[in-house]
């Protein structure tokens, strides 16, 4: 039985990831291997900060190692992986150490990768970094609870990860076998489209009504993290927008705000050069035609174009821009389109400002006020908390 986890403000139930599952599906066969005990349930505490309270599917048990599997619960938001089971081995290779020493990898259903840019190293299997953490915590938890010294082998595996790997973008992103393990709060948030655009404009409206007449706009936590790590900045002064770009402008237009500063990651806001204001991949991806094209503006070859046309995200075409040394004129004329467009969509009454980062490089683009807005809206905080 699925446990209730809590609500949006629209009603609409939370779910967890498949990272959550792997990890809770480690921890509980790590406990049943090292303490010879047997256990339906799990407690999991998810980097959201939500604890779970998860259902042990299935159970093997030999000499060596445990197999546990958890089902895996989207809540309301709409994901080919809802009611899949992620299936955690661990199984004992060395006991002597002088601590615990954990081996991740992937099994059956769980994808690897094949092509350079994603998070993990060719050959590696898909278990992006914040699942990998969580699965090592959980399993390093149970090792000090039984004072375990040994070597360990965690393997995660999907039995329907093959299938359902088909109907996401893995092949695309040169990831092949299966599914990835994903997730970076360890909470699925519902994606409804109504409940999103509703909370972008609350969450913008809460500021305004505490006096702020300016803000920043993150599409999510990699906004958020970047905000907070290069810039300094206090999250709590960001709104949200999703993949809701154009909603974004159009809620700040409503509640009559004086500045925006949007912040976000070069493979959603790239797109914004083309005047697309939602960045989901169903809407458009012109990614790397939008690369191809400043990179020609700024001098690439034929081949260079054909190559960056060829890439699978961003990264990857980044990386040729900048080998290429066209990187900085390709992304200026990238970012003076990505201005004309968002001051097109703000109108007169509202000034717009954009910066482009990527983990690799940092910031790569800034549109023309930038400097100044981010000192505007510190500014007003600051006078704000007096």
């Amino acid at each position: 039985m699925v446990q209730e986890i809590g609500k949006t403000r629209s009603g609409l139930r939370f779910g967890y990831t498949t990272g959550s599952c792997a990890a809770a599906g480690a921890k509980a066969s790590a406990y049943m291997l090292l303490s010879g005990e047997e256990i339906r349930h799990v407690k999991l505490m998810t980097p959201k900060g939500i604890e779970l309270y998860l259902d042990i599917e299935s159970i093997e048990r030999k000499r060596d190692s445990v197999t546990c599997s958890i089902r895996k619960f989207s809540g309301d938001d709409p994901d080919v992986t809802d009611g899949i089971e992620i299936v955690a081995k661990v199984q004992k290779l060395t006991e002597d150490g002088v601590s615990p020493d954990i081996r991740l990898d992937g099994g059956i259903g769980v994808g690897r990768v094949t092509k350079p840019g994603v998070e993990q190293k060719i050959g590696e299997a898909a278990i992006n970094k914040v699942p990998r953490k969580m699965i090592r915590e959980a399993v390093l938890d149970v090792c000090t609870q039984y004072s375990y010294t040994g070597q360990l082998q965690v393997t995660i595996s999907v039995p329907e990860g093959s299938e359902l790997a088909k109907k996401t973008f893995n092949p695309r992103l040169g990831i092949e076998g299966g599914i990835s393990i994903l997730g970076t709060t360890g909470i699925v948030e519902p994606m409804s489209e109504k409940a999103l655009t509703d909370t972008i404009f609350l969450e913008m409206k809460m500021l305004r009504e505490t006096g702020h007449r300016s803000c920043y706009v993150v599409p999510g936590n990699y906004g958020i993290d970047f905000l907070k790590k290069h810039l300094g900045i206090n999250e709590e002064l960001a709104v949200k927008c999703s993949n809701y770009v154009g909603e974004a402008i159009e809620d700040a237009k409503i509640l009559d705000m004086k500045e925006i500063l949007f912040i976000g990651h070069i493979g959603k806001f790239v797109k914004l050069a083309a005047g697309v204001m939602n960045t989901h991949s169903r809407q458009a991806d012109c990614r790397m035609e939008i690369l191809a094209v400043h990179g020609a503006m700024a001098g690439a070859s034929q081949e260079t174009v054909c190559k960056i046309m060829e890439c699978i995200n961003t990264t990857e075409a980044i990386q040729i821009l900048k080998e290429q040394h066209l990187l900085r004129p390709a992304m200026k004329t990238i970012t003076e389109r990505v201005e004309f467009y968002l001051q097109q969509r703000a109108g007169d009454n509202l000034r717009i400002g954009a910066i482009l980062f990527s983990n690799e490089e940092g910031i790569l683009g800034k549109t023309s006020f930038v400097d100044e807005l981010l000192k505007r809206i510190g500014d007003e905080a600051k006078e704000l908390d007096k």
